[in-house]
């Protein structure tokens, strides 16, 4: 297995995707550089190298956001330990794409994990089969839960008439 390839062709995309699923980029770009480690010090065998990066990446996110829900529970049952700091400031000039981009994850946001992991799988192109492989069902069914999925997005996406 070469990973310098693997990672030429697929960092790019699962970078965009983990992105769009954290909305951080210092997250995604972590979770990344945690999948390509595992890749390199346990590579996966019998499984394409695509669909087990993206499936590890996930799972790294989801960990990591169990472990900050753990924290942040600990913190909110103790006034004593949460850290202090300055109040982030306000952001005083949104462009329109930027508040668009916010609705976007938002909308996102809403969605039940499942879905939101298989829309961005397959803006990120993955086929029926990786992304049933992914999420453990069946590729005949990953038509219906992307349309349904799709359905709760724009249901979820309130526009105005600037951005028609």
């Amino acid at each position: 297995m070469d990973a310098a390839r693997l990672f030429e062709e697929h960092h790019p995309a699962l970078f965009r995707y983990l992105v769009r699923l954290t909305g951080d980029a210092d997250l995604a770009h972590d979770a990344a550089q945690e999948a390509f480690v595992r890749l390199i010090s346990k590579p996966p065998r019998d499984v394409q190298p695509r669909a087990w990066l993206f499936t590890v990446a996930t799972n790294v996110v989801r960990a990591w956001a169990n472990s900050r829900k753990r924290r942040l529970r600990l913190l909110e049952s103790s006034a004593a330990r949460a850290p202090s700091g300055d109040a982030p400031l306000a952001p005083d000039d949104f462009t329109a794409a930027r508040e668009l981009g916010g609705r976007v994850r938002d909308a996102l946001a809403a969605l039940n994990e499942k879905e939101r992991t298989i829309l961005l799988m397959r803006e990120e192109g993955f086929t029926h089969r990786e992304i049933a492989d992914a999420i453990g069902t069946t590729t005949g069914s990953i038509g219906t839960m992307i349309a349904r999925a799709l359905d709760k997005l724009a249901a979820g996406l309130p526009l105005d008439a600037e951005t028609v």
